[in-house]
């Protein structure tokens, strides 16, 4: 943690996340199961996820920035059976209790908060680890702006927690090379799905990742410099305020370790990326993965330059463009996006003619999220909110 420097081994995350795993087991969560964290950014936070991707579970991470009744709402519609929350996030966590009634069991860490068990002292009970450790997931859901906020859940993998075999995790460590050297900085809230699945990603490849308590622009560089951050991931607004720091401040730290920002969840402004190009060099990617996780495009600063506006090719999913009765169009033609898998990648949870619709109407492995964009010649994806410049 950038702030704090509270650290977790992948030894104590190993044997903490097995410990809660057998905890959830014992509670009686089985396979296919569910259950979700309000918490701030902090580590604690990992052995959450990685103990539901080590048991078969569902972990669903909640916007604690969301009131009681619409973060009940997620808790209860995700059917989890076990609540974990922060200290951190002490009232949204008191006014839950009342609101969530089918829980079946409370853990808060960093302090105690009543009608919560202590989750370290059940993490101190040695319990024997599960023998079989099936691969969970995450159940993410949307940020509700047209509407009660809608789960995507991807099916659970046929494999065990250290087998290959997850796609996410493969086409993020293939497109960036991920290493066991890397050091990834996540200044971003935990609940989102890119800091989440991304650090996970970095986990899988043995590296290391310093997360942030709270973006500040300056607090960035100085933790880029002190920690010899390799990869760093931010949204454009942290761009604009990167690029707002006095030239003398920005220039009195060393960025020499970063070898690749990564940057995607809203357009940038082709201005800003331009001016973040010239400071850092030719080692911004962008990338566009909907959270429904269906795809995943990426494209380097050498591309983007030749191809302005373009979020790349894909690195997971054949891109198809199709017009509303799901006739393929021609390169050059916008249309909706879809990107072709070989297995149905996601559903809506609880909402079958939702998931149906987004499936491509002759081709059940198509998926779409109503997303709008064309392919040019060569492959590379424009979409139809970031063509302008």
């Amino acid at each position: 943690m950038s702030e704090s420097g509270r650290t977790l081994t992948y030894r104590e995350l190993n044997e903490n996340s097995a410990r809660f795993a057998r905890v959830l087991h014992d509670l009686g969560l089985r396979k296919g199961d569910a259950f979700a964290f309000v918490s701030d950014n902090a580590p604690e936070c990992f052995e959450l996820y990685w103990a539901a991707l080590r048991s078969g579970l569902y972990v669903t991470p909640v916007d604690r920035n969301l009131s009681p009744v619409d973060a009940a709402f997620i808790i209860h519609d995700s059917d989890s059976k076990v609540l974990v929350v922060s200290a951190g996030v002490r009232a949204l966590a008191e006014a839950l209790v009342p609101l969530t009634l089918q829980i079946a069991d409370r853990f808060c860490f960093g302090g105690q908060i009543e009608g919560y068990r202590s989750y370290e002292d059940m993490r101190a009970n040695i319990g024997v680890p599960l023998v079989q450790c099936p691969r969970g997931s995450d159940l993410l859901y949307s940020s509700g702006t047209t509407g009660r906020p809608m789960g995507m859940k991807s099916p659970l993998l046929q494999i065990e927690v250290d087998q290959p075999g997850d796609p996410t995790t493969s086409a993020i460590g293939s497109a960036y090379e991920l290493t066991f050297s890397d050091v990834y900085l996540s200044p971003a809230p935990i609940y989102h799905a890119a800091p989440l699945r991304w650090c996970g990603a970095v986990h899988a490849y043995g590296g290391t990742v310093v997360v942030m308590e709270k973006f500040d622009a300056e607090e960035a560089l100085r933790v880029i410099e002190q920690h010899f951050v390799t990869v760093a991931q931010m949204v454009p607004t942290m761009f604009v305020r990167m690029l707002q720091l006095p030239e003398a401040v920005r220039a009195k730290y060393d960025l020499s370790s970063l070898r690749s920002v990564v940057h995607a969840a809203a357009p940038c402004p082709p201005s800003v990326k331009k001016s973040m190009i010239d400071w850092v060099g030719m080692i911004l990617n962008e990338y566009y993965s909907p959270t429904e996780g269906n795809g995943f495009t990426t494209i380097s600063s050498d591309e983007w330059l030749t191809k302005p506006c373009s979020v790349g090719r894909s690195v997971l999913g054949t891109l198809h463009i199709c017009d509303d009765e799901g006739t393929e169009l021609p390169a050059g033609e916008v249309g909706t996006v879809y990107f072709e898998r070989e297995d149905q990648p996601f559903e809506y949870h609880k909402d079958p003619e939702k998931t149906a619709a987004a499936r491509h109407p002759d081709h059940p492995t198509w998926t779409a999220v109503g997303d709008h964009g064309f392919l040019d010649a060569d492959g590379y994806l424009f979409l139809a909110d970031r063509t302008a410049t």
